[in-house]
């Protein structure tokens, strides 16, 4: 460990100093002890010196006025209730310096036109720059720190920069000059062989404050006696007695009345008999009964690669384990496999860590005595697996290894595992890095051997499925369904049952991929007939990664061929234009659809939901468009018969059913004056008043005469008739009226701020009288009036001008 680190956790977690109000100094917690390590010295120094620490660090770190605790278990529990020191962490590392880019890091580039319109670039080349870079975010480093952005004949070296800085070195490039630059560096974590992490040593990083001696853990019967340890004697028959007794530093259990017992390095259960023989002996009618009291406390020396390498204290129970524990485990470039335990110069016991962590397996766990050194030497030689298995890590493996034993002790491979298509990344002392094809399935690539540093990747297996179809769209049960050589759409659809209620049952759309380059193609279905026919071409043989999607006859079905057809925009050529057609006009769902091989124009009126109910049946109108030799296109349009075109398809013929093209488009005629509903409304002394739907150019002589004429006591001299289109107009009249008056007053007031104070009164009294008359207007509402003279349009013949030509929403009411 680092001396810095020593100094920090020695100063910091191993004493208490009296500051100079007499108070102890809190100490931190661990995480506030990482956050410390991390700083620079200058920092540290600063951090200790307003802690009262003081002096100077040496040049190898170590502060020489400050003493080392020699004892772990003597460190105090770390407070984490000290608000100052969290304070001054905070201020610390506040002032740190921002993170430097290193190889592999990610980063995130912001292209923007220079602020500065003399630095703006004139020409296209430096705007395509821009778009290209910023289509290509966020960028990941190469492992030198070098940075490629598509545009530049070079990379540029990143590396060591903070993100300030790395934005400084960009502006400075010819090739992007005219554009403001920012560089972000994106804290993304690392994925695939890049997040692998050394096995096991997670295990360590909740590391106790202490292992301090515990009096309630049962003592096993092979527990060594020593020096410090307290034996219980009762004795029980013609003496009665109870006894505590120290085995003394010369290994001697002093008994009352029957002298020393020499005890030390004999087994607790040995010890049990010796007394209980001695007693029995010697006392004669009286039996003991013996245990164990307060253990005592061992000092081991942990060295090598540990974390934290000292001389701990511990309790006499403890295990190997346990004074890892106590040093912070190993490094991540100490062994967890090769743990040695030493007395007296000699190894005495091998610890393999991952024994008891892969099959908790404690045999190997010796018991410390006190002396002991335990050695954690440099890891041996190492490999990782990635990818598809239960646990991706970095392993260290002894002896000879093979992928085998590296799959076995990661867990076994997962489930989506493709164990065929395993590879083995190698560094090869001479052709530097290679890639090994390993399949796991035989017995040859399972037994190939490892080398240090070696990396198996695990790859999944497609994620299509083989063999399958999928169902999409207004059906009960979407997704995968089996496939069988010869299967049928009935087959997937097999009733109505497994359609949701208005599913479009003539006009079924298949998504196909044709081998051997996988090319979209789209084919359509007519359910019903597959349903009434089932071995009929009607019934589509369907193929492997079908897609089959069943659409809504009420809802839009842009959102669901919107992804099919951008397939098929991508898949263009001068060759092949995109095949898409589309259907416009009185047809139910109008929109672009994909074109199939074979496509005709009732085929088109049927995937668009069919004619709808305003549909003019007689013809219909296909544009076309051509490209004349290749230099520009013509449109044509062709008169389309969609009676004979329907009824060719009913007969299976296709005289008068037009094949159609890339890029047609149908329009479906709406029949004249079909959407036209005009109706008035005649109240008062008419004979039968209500609602009168109009005919074209109907007057109002003609509707008061279908209403039977005006009763006895109508008074025709005072109807009033009012139009829609007159309101709106008075309405906007009001409206102008209004801003204008508005704006008027607004001039008179200031004329009279300005005036004599003779012409103030007057000015007043004329801005009183226009802001009433504009309270007056703001409630005004439009009536739409027209002025008529009834008698004289009932006494007119039906051609004279008099008489008056009504429009939709007309009202007349004869008082």
């Amino acid at each position: 460990m680092p001396h810095v680190a020593i100094l920090l956790l020695a100063v910091l977690a191993g004493s208490v100093l009296p500051s100079p109000a007499g108070a102890q100094t809190p100490t931190p917690t661990p995480e506030q002890l990482r956050m410390l390590q991390s700083l620079p010295p200058e920092q540290q120094r600063a951090l200790l010196a307003q802690y009262g620490l003081g002096g100077d660090l040496a040049d190898d770190g170590v502060k020489a006025d400050q003493p080392l605790s020699d004892t772990a278990s003597e460190r105090p529990k770390a407070s984490t209730q000290d608000p100052n020191l969290d304070a001054a962490i905070r201020k610390a590392l506040a002032k740190a310096e921002p993170p430097r880019i290193q190889g592999g890091d990610s980063v995130l580039l912001d292209l923007q036109p220079a602020s500065d319109p003399l630095a703006r670039p004139a020409a296209t080349g430096i705007l395509l720059v821009r778009q290209r870079a910023l289509a290509a975010n966020p960028y990941k480093l190469d492992k030198l720190g070098r940075l490629s952005i598509p545009g530049l004949s070079s990379a540029i070296a990143l590396a060591g920069l903070t993100a300030k800085e790395a934005t400084a070195r960009l502006a400075l490039e010819p090739a992007l000059s005219g554009l403001d630059i920012t560089v972000t560096l994106l804290a993304l974590d690392p994925l695939g062989v890049d997040a692998l992490k050394p096995f096991g040593y997670d295990l360590f990083s909740e590391v106790p404050t202490t292992f301090a001696p515990a009096d309630d853990i049962p003592v096993p019967p092979e527990y060594t006696v020593g020096p410090g340890d307290a034996v219980k004697v009762q004795l029980i028959g013609n003496v009665k007695a109870n006894y505590s007794l120290v085995v003394g530093r010369d290994g001697e259990l002093r008994f009352p009345d029957l002298g020393p017992i020499a005890v030390a390095g004999m087994p607790f259960d040995e010890l049990q008999k010796l007394l209980q023989e001695t007693v029995a002996a010697q006392m004669i009618g009286t039996r003991a009964v013996v245990s164990l009291g307060a253990l005592r406390s061992l000092r081991v020396l942990v060295t090598g690669e540990a974390a934290r390498p000292g001389s701990y204290t511990i309790s006499g129970l403890s295990t190997m384990s346990n004074a890892l524990l106590a040093s912070g485990g190993p490094t991540t470039i100490g062994s967890l496999r090769n743990v040695q335990l030493k007395r007296g110069g000699r190894s005495i016991a091998t610890l393999d860590l991952y024994d008891l962590l892969l099959r908790g397996d404690s045999r190997q766990d010796a018991r410390i005595l006190s002396g002991d050194v335990l050695f954690i030497p440099p890891v041996g030689r190492t490999a990782g697996v990635a990818g598809e298995i239960r646990r991706p890590a970095i392993y260290e493996f002894k002896g000879d290894a093979t992928a085998g034993d590296l799959v076995a002790i990661a867990g076994g491979l997962k489930p989506e595992a493709a164990p065929r298509l395993a590879t083995l990344e190698r560094i090869d002392a001479e052709q530097g890095r290679i890639l090994v094809n390993v399949d796991l399935t035989t017995s040859a690539g399972r037994s190939t051997r490892l080398r240090s540093g070696d990396i198996l990747r695990i790859e999944g297996v497609r994620p299509t499925l083989a063999d399958s179809v999928t169902l999409k769209g207004h059906v009960y049960r979407p997704g995968a369904a089996p496939f069988r050589a010869g299967s049928r759409l009935t087959d997937v659809l097999p009733g109505v049952d497994d359609l949701k209620p208005n599913a479009d049952l003539n006009y079924v759309l298949i998504r196909r991929e044709l081998p051997p380059d996988r090319e979209i193609v789209a084919v359509s279905a007519d359910l019903a007939s597959a349903w009434r026919a089932p071995k009929s071409a009607a019934n589509v043989v369907l193929r492997p990664r079908d897609q089959i999607i069943v659409f809504d006859t009420e809802a839009n079905r842009d959102a669901q061929l919107e992804p099919l057809l951008a397939e098929l925009r991508r898949q263009n050529t001068s060759a092949r234009p995109t095949q898409i057609v589309t259907v416009d006009g009185s047809v139910r769902m109008p929109g672009y659809y994909p074109l199939e091989a074979g496509m005709r124009v009732s085929d088109l009126i049927r995937a668009g939901g069919s004619l709808n109910e305003a549909a003019f049946g007689a013809q219909a109108e296909l544009a076309r468009y051509e490209l004349v030799d290749g230099q520009r296109r013509r449109t044509a349009l062709v008169s389309v018969d969609l009676a004979a075109a329907l009824a060719a398809a009913l007969a299976g013929s296709a005289e008068g059913n037009i094949l159609l093209q890339p890029f047609d488009l149908l329009t479906v005629k709406q029949i004249p004056e079909w959407g036209r509903r005009e109706a008035v409304t005649l109240q008062g002394e008419v004979r039968f008043p209500g609602l009168y739907p109009l005919r074209r150019g109907e007057t109002l002589a003609a509707v008061i005469e279908r209403a039977g004429g005006l009763t006895d006591l109508a008074f025709p001299e005072g109807v009033v008739f009012t139009r829609e289109s007159l309101k709106e107009r008075e309405s906007q009249q009001i409206a102008a009226l209004t801003d204008r008056l508005e704006r008027d007053l607004a001039t008179l007031a200031v004329q009279n701020s300005q005036a004599s104070p003779t012409a103030v009164q007057s000015s007043s009294q004329s801005l009183a009288v226009g802001q009433s008359l504009l309270a007056d207007l703001r409630k005004a509402r439009p009536v739409g009036r027209l002025a008529i003279d009834l008698p004289k349009v009932l006494a007119a013949n039906a051609a004279s001008a008099t008489d008056i030509l009504l429009k939709d929403g007309d009202l007349l009411v004869v008082p």
